[in-house]
This record gives C-alpha cells, sequence and structure tokens, in this order.
C-alpha cells in the first residue's frame, strides 16, 4: 500500500479545554473549547465538530465517486453531520453519528442507494465501522 497523504496536526495546552489545534502547513489553526453543553465556554470549535466537518467532507467526496462509478450524475450535493458525544452510567464516553447527505438530481431511491455505496468507500466511514452507531439518511434534493 502506498502513501497518498497525510495531515499532521498539532494540537497544543489542554485539548478540548483551552487547547489549540494547528495543522503543520497553518492552514488549519483554531483554539478549543468544551461546548455550553457540557459545562464549557463553548466559544471556540470542539473535537466533535471537526470530525463531523472531516467525515462529511470525505463523505461528499465518496459519494461523488460512487455517482460516477454508477455513472449517474449529481446536480447538487450536500451532507449535514452531526457527530454526538455520550457516555454510559460508569462515566466512559463514546461517539454516535448521523450523516444526512442531500443529492439533487436523483429520485430518493438512487438518493439513498448512493449514500449506503459512500459509506462503503469513504476512509471515516470504513475507520468507524462496528465501532460506533452511524445513520445515514440521505435525501432526494
Amino acid at each position: 500500500m502506498s502513501v497518498s497523504y497525510t495531515g499532521t496536526v498539532d494540537v497544543i495546552g489542554e485539548g478540548r479545554n483551552g487547547g489549540t489545534v494547528r495543522s503543520t502547513d497553518g492552514l488549519l489553526q483554531h483554539s478549543l473549547s468544551i461546548p455550553k453543553e457540557l459545562g464549557g465556554a463553548g466559544d471556540a470549535t470542539n473535537p466533535e465538530q471537526l470530525f463531523a466537518a472531516a467525515w462529511a467532507a470525505c463523505f461528499l467526496g465518496a459519494l461523488r465517486r460512487a455517482a460516477g462509478l454508477r455513472k449517474v450524475k449529481l446536480t447538487s450535493t450536500a451532507i449535514t453531520a452531526e457527530v454526538t458525544l455520550t457516555h454510559d452510567d460508569d462515566g466512559e464516553f463514546h461517539l454516535s453519528a448521523i450523516l444526512n447527505p442531500r443529492l439533487g438530481g436523483v429520485d430518493q431511491h438512487t438518493a439513498q442507494e448512493l449514500a449506503d455505496a459512500a459509506h462503503q468507500i469513504c476512509p471515516y466511514s470504513k475507520a468507524t465501522r462496528d465501532n460506533i452507531t452511524v445513520s445515514i439518511n440521505a435525501t432526494a434534493a
């Protein structure tokens, strides 16, 4: 297997509680904060938002690939990704995700079929498979 690309970031400080994330090329730089819902200031991004953004961006690429392989012309693509942090009674934390892609130029059946195919292609989907609960709800737009 040959390497296509490696994204590298440094996180300094206290991680999600006031740290900073910065890519080594300087193109990504954000402060981190605990969300208000978890008792934090909520004045900066958090790991769940960053993960949702990365997965959603990758998933749209996988959708375009799935459509291309099937010779389906999409007129538009968009996605809302929700990554939820939960905890058990014993205090252990877990993630779950909902991906809501919206595909233009296709009917509902084709939209869901392409989304399911993209879930098999997307590296983030592969990485999380059988590790977290994921729902994929495609909509024909």
